[in-house]
């Protein structure tokens, strides 16, 4: 994920300050990781240094401390608009940490590891948390970036879990091949 072009996008509807620009992008983006204000404030500056974001002036929340507002420049808002445009290749290789564990599993099972109960663990596990975005999502007053950001997440985790089955009937045979080399 690109945090300067989240950051356009946001700048995108006015001027924002920091505080405004971290507290919007976790509301949008409700799965991802929050961002820490560190990394907003870095981001501004190299976007300032860069010519797509410029200091707009200072303003205050009624005796509050002064806050430097950020808006996008023309140069900005092109950026934003090609980096929209552009499709998203896919990964080449897919690294993840389920898949990690159970071949290090599979590899090290004279030293007790299980990769069955890990990948059923892992299973239940991934269950519990499709039935807390299923309950988010369906919430009456959940709004439309709460329901993408609970579908995306439900959708890779619904892979996951594909791969998974698909893994526990193959580790009969996965386990053999590591045992004969």
């Amino acid at each position: 994920m690109s945090t300067r072009h989240i950051l356009l996008g946001l700048l995108a509807s006015g001027p924002r300050h920091g505080y405004d620009l971290k507290r919007r992008h976790d509301e949008r983006f409700p799965q991802a990781r929050p961002l820490a204000y560190a990394q907003v404030y870095t981001t501004l500056q190299r976007l300032v240094r860069d010519g797509l974001v410029e200091v707009e002036g200072t303003d205050s929340d009624g005796g509050g401390p002064e806050r430097t507002l950020y808006r996008a420049t023309a140069d900005g808002t092109r950026e934003l608009l090609h980096w929209a445009r552009e499709i998203t290749p896919p990964a080449p290789h897919v690294t993840n940490e389920i898949f990690a564990k159970v071949v290090v599993s599979i590899l090290v099972t004279d030293e007790g590891t299980d990769p069955a109960a890990h990948l059923l663990q892992q299973r239940a596990a991934h269950m519990t948390r499709m039935r807390e975005l299923t309950a988010l999502k369906n919430d009456p007053g959940a709004d439309l970036t709460t329901v993408l950001s609970a579908d995306y997440a439900l959708a890779h985790l619904d892979a996951d879990l594909r791969w998974m089955t698909t893994t526990m009937a193959r580790l009969t045979t996965l386990t053999a091949e590591v045992a004969s080399a």
